[in-house]
């Protein structure tokens, strides 16, 4: 092989090593570093890489640079080089600038003796290949943050209250911003003073699977305002996946909480199983079916009932907290139980105490936790009735709330909760085969719930005049916090909320 043939397959050798070096970073520094390394000493006794602000976050100045690599040169040659366009010679200090797609990105500063015409189209090369690195950590960083903007503003910043369960979460971006995922969480009140309680993760990375994890958060909430049981939320929530486009998948876990009957209520599409710890501290997996990811479709999801105590945790999270790399989700799944297990922390202590316990902070996905305290319902504060569909039902019902609200120490709202009341149970008295069941719960407000075997639901219209009917739901409407109707297996319930 001849002197000139491995001059040139070294420098093809150099070039590519290089070009790979400097083209794999995902930081504008990084790169400029590494282009820098490749220069000196083999091309150049010294070079400097200016890069424009707007690489780093900063707002898109063009004549607003930051030396990212190598030693302090006269900033002015960078410029005049960047505004000339191409290679300007200043004495021993050549400036070349950065192009790429159209744009000027920065310059490179080179001192010392530049042999000949093949060093020089090596330079241009390396340089070209800083630039397109550059600017493709620049435009990664800014889908990056761009998705983990949509994904935050999608997800709730505070929780509400709910009458018997205190609620917590936490949430945080994976660790390589541009490895922003599709997490979600939520809690959303159904009648009854039941919870909903949901933890999902929308399989892939990026602005694609933070959109669609919003369109999902909103799809569970509009179908959880439907009181359809937990099997059929995810379901329905299959169906409208697959409406989306071909591999949205996702997992979710969807829960409902009765903190009257003291029960929860559970359904899975391939999420995480829910941990339960326990009053006296026993942390234990929940063994709820674990069922196919939504976006699947044609596959029934089965529901499981577990009753649980005052005083219990339920924690529910995605697959960032405890995923590690070479081990299996059942490891992870055991670590978390024993972070659990025999701890009985404050909420918020507890949350923090795992994220720590887990050493998290060089995850490579995102991470959603949601963990509840199950505090439950006093039964002192709940009353019930069954009561058989007769003329003389409103008038009996309205002695039954007289009386339990005085001792409720409620008689201010005596008179509006009868009003109410009667509307909604005249209404069932006229339909109901069977016996109506009434049921009233005191917590921050005044739950009167009115049950019976009719299922037609009630609708909200304006009543004229002359109509004989149609008054009594504009009363609930106008009068009551809020109401609603809900179908059940049996019929259908009718309530309405009072501030006390």
């Amino acid at each position: 092989m001849t002197e000139t043939a491995v001059s040139i397959r070294e420098r093809l050798a150099f070039l590519a090593d290089a070009a790979a070096r400097i083209g794999t970073r995902l930081d504008p520094a990084e790169s400029a570093r590494a282009l820098v390394g490749a220069l000196v000493p083999r091309l150049a006794s010294a070079a400097s890489v200016y890069l424009q602000e707007s690489l780093f976050g900063q707002r898109d100045f063009a004549d607003d640079l930051r030396l990212a690599a190598g030693p302090k040169q006269p900033e002015e040659a960078a410029h005049a080089a960047m505004a000339a366009g191409g290679a300007l010679c200043h004495g021993q200090l050549l400036a070349l600038p950065m192009k790429v797609r159209g744009r000027t990105l920065g310059a490179v500063l080179l001192e010392g003796h530049l042999s000949d015409e093949a060093d020089m189209l090596m330079i241009g090369q390396l340089v070209a290949q800083a630039a397109l690195a550059a600017d493709n950590a620049h435009r990664y960083r800014q889908e990056a943050a761009a998705a983990d903007t949509l994904q935050r503003s999608m997800l709730p910043n505070r929780l509400p209250r709910f009458a018997g369960v205190e609620i917590t979460h936490r949430y945080l971006p994976a660790s390589d911003h541009a490895r922003v995922g599709g997490d979600w969480f939520d809690a959303i009140g159904l009648p009854g003073s039941r919870v909903a309680l949901v933890v999902g993760d929308v399989m892939g990375h990026g602005m694609r699977s933070a959109a669609i994890m919003g369109q999902l958060r909103t799809s569970v909430q509009t179908l959880a305002a439907l009181d359809l049981p937990p099997d059929q939320v995810l379901r329905q929530l299959d169906g409208l996946a697959q409406g989306l486009g071909e591999n949205h998948l996702a997992t979710c876990m969807y829960a409902v909480y009765d903190p009257v009957a003291r029960r929860c209520t559970f359904a899975n599409a391939g999420h995480l199983p829910p941990i339960l710890v326990r009053a006296d501290g026993r942390a234990e997996l929940l063994d709820v079916p674990e069922g196919v990811p939504i976006g699947v479709g044609g596959v029934a999801f089965e529901p499981i009932e577990f009753p649980v105590c005052d005083g219990d945790r339920l924690v529910m999270c995605t697959d960032g907290l405890i995923e590690v790399r070479g081990e299996d989700i059942t490891s992870g799944l055991e670590n978390l139980r024993n972070a659990l297990d025999g701890r009985r922390l404050t909420l918020d202590a507890q949350c923090d105490d795992v994220l720590r316990h887990l050493q998290i902070d060089d995850r490579s996905d995102d991470v959603a936790v949601l963990m509840a305290d199950l505090t439950g319902i006093p039964a002192a504060n709940v009353a019930r009735w069954m009561l058989e569909p007769r003329r003389t039902t409103p008038s009996r019902i309205r002695r039954l709330i007289r009386a339990t609200l005085n001792s409720w120490d409620l008689t201010d709202h005596i008179e509006i909760t009868e009003l109410l009341a009667t509307e909604v149970v005249t209404n069932a008295v006229r339909f109901a085969g069977r016996p109506i069941e009434l049921r009233l719960v005191q917590t921050e407000h005044l739950l009167v719930e009115v049950m019976d075997d009719e299922h037609t639901l009630p609708v909200l219209r304006d009543a004229h005049d002359d109509d004989e009917g149609g008054r009594g739901l504009q009363l609930v409407s106008r009068l009551a916090r809020r109401w609603g109707a809900t179908r059940t297996t049996s019929g259908k319930i009718v309530w309405f909320e009072l501030t006390v």
